[in-house]
């Protein structure tokens, strides 16, 4: 008797140990799926969290880039991914604006994905060339009525927080401007810089360096407050349109069944990583206001956002283009 309990007692340690194996995470390199071009804010946060990751963990992460679909794309692939947590996706509010306002997606995004932690929240300026030869909000609202129809903004894609705060721009200021989207913010702002686009609703973190090299104008932040990285730039709520407030939050993903454990361990990293100083600085530079969340946290965020943006594109008539 005292043989074969030895034998069992053997036996599950090494099955334990084994178990303990298969559980430890991570056990390969990480892939963070972003889908915005590179210099957007999406990109930026993506990066530094990348970083500070694989020095953490002694593994790889790298930044796969798929831009296009206002971010379906990347969506897709995550939700198809293997929920062992080595294949994420960083996303912005877009990702809950897109169920109402694109009439089909390859996912369910309630069921088909697991929140890990928001990330950031970044607040938009609205920018304009200087060519435009206006310095106030107000001089664009005018200035937009006074030739209907012939006025655009751009965004870095469909569904991307530029998008967004433009289509409540429209609803604000009683006014239609048309909504050109393009793969990436830098090529967003560039083409607002040549004269292509009237005017952009920019990440801070985007948009900062240009308007301090004075490359663009900015007119107003689209939150209620002043932001760090541009005190001298007033909020929207100031330049004529009382009450406007609007702030993009930045977060990972995973599958849907990636298990709790592995959520966990995740949105611990990113709660360390977002309060190490050095990450707290260059964020707080940016216009970004560190935030990390439990899981259950950001799969709120998204559940709440996604209802509250069905009821923008009811009430406004958003149509894809």
């Amino acid at each position: 008797m005292r043989t074969v309990l030895t034998y069992t007692t053997c036996a599950l340690v090494l099955a334990a140990g084994a178990a303990a194996a298969q559980e430890k995470f991570p056990s390969r390199p990480l892939r963070i799926v972003v889908g915005f071009g590179a210099g957007s804010a999406t990109d930026i946060l993506s990066r530094e969290v990348a970083v500070k990751m694989a020095d953490r963990w002694n593994q790889g992460v790298v930044v796969d880039n798929r831009p296009g679909a206002g971010a379906v794309i990347a969506s897709e692939m995550l939700a198809r991914a293997s929920a062992d947590g080595h294949t994420l996706a960083m996303v912005s509010l877009g990702h809950a604006f897109n169920p109402s306002y694109l009439a089909k997606l390859p996912y369910d995004t309630l069921k088909d994905f697991a929140g890990v932690s928001t990330v950031a929240d970044i607040p938009n300026v609205l920018v304009v060339a200087p060519a435009l030869k206006i310095k106030t909000m107000r001089e664009l609202i005018e200035l937009i009525k006074t030739k209907p129809g012939q006025m655009n903004f751009s965004s870095a894609g469909i569904g991307s927080a530029a998008h967004i705060n433009g289509e409540l721009f429209n609803q604000a200021a009683a006014v239609k401007v048309q909504h050109v989207p393009f793969k990436s913010m830098p090529e967003a702002l560039t083409n607002t810089i040549g004269g292509n686009i009237q005017f952009v609703f920019a990440s801070v973190s985007a948009a900062v360096a240009l308007v301090k090299s004075e490359k663009l104008i900015a007119l107003a932040v689209s939150t209620k407050t002043r932001v760090a990285a541009l005190p001298e730039v007033v909020p929207m709520a100031e330049a004529g349109l009382p009450g406007f407030d609007f702030t993009a939050w930045y977060g990972l993903l995973a599958p849907a069944k990636t298990t709790a454990a592995v959520k966990n361990a995740l949105a611990a990293e990113i709660a360390r990583i977002v309060t190490l100083p050095d990450t707290k600085e260059r964020l707080l530079a940016l216009g970004a206001t560190p935030r990390p969340s439990t899981p259950e946290q950001f799969d709120l965020i998204v559940r709440n956002d996604v209802a509250r943006f069905a009821a923008l594109v009811k009430a406004t008539g958003i149509k894809a283009e």
